[in-house]
């Protein structure tokens, strides 16, 4: 196995207000929010490191187009392991300010829903079985 060229540093999303949208996501994942202005960084537990850059002109990307106007990235969260913990955290996300994308669960046979942040960013809550 070859030596990695570098290592992880930080995940980063473009968006209006740095600041606010740091702040949704350490609601939703916890950790901690350092930085004002164009950069902000969240710090979190057991997890990348993620940071907000200042976009004014950001465009949020429409979910799932797939071209190069659109998605780049999309988070997954581990939301627990049972469908009862996805529509906890369901709840939760709707009430910090996400938006649902598709969030057809098939009965509980699909393991993921997806949402927008409030800048627009989608993301996955996912239905993790742990070992």
């Amino acid at each position: 196995m070859a030596l990695p060229v570098a290592r992880m540093r930080s995940v980063v999303l473009d968006c209006p207000d740095p600041r606010a949208l740091a702040e949704f996501y350490a609601e939703v994942l916890g950790g901690t929010v350092e930085g004002d202005g164009d950069w902000v960084d969240l710090h979190v537990p057991a997890g990348p490191r993620l940071a907000f850059q200042r976009a004014p002109e950001h465009k949020p990307p429409e979910w799932p187009r797939a071209d190069a106007d659109s998605q780049q990235l999309h988070l997954d969260l581990d939301a627990g392991d049972t469908v009862e913990a996805i529509e906890a955290a369901q709840e939760k996300v709707l009430a910090l300010g996400a938006r649902p994308l598709d969030v057809n669960d098939l009965n509980g046979k699909r393991d993921f829903r997806v949402y927008a942040d409030p800048a627009g960013h989608p993301f996955c809550l996912c239905r993790i079985e742990h070992a």
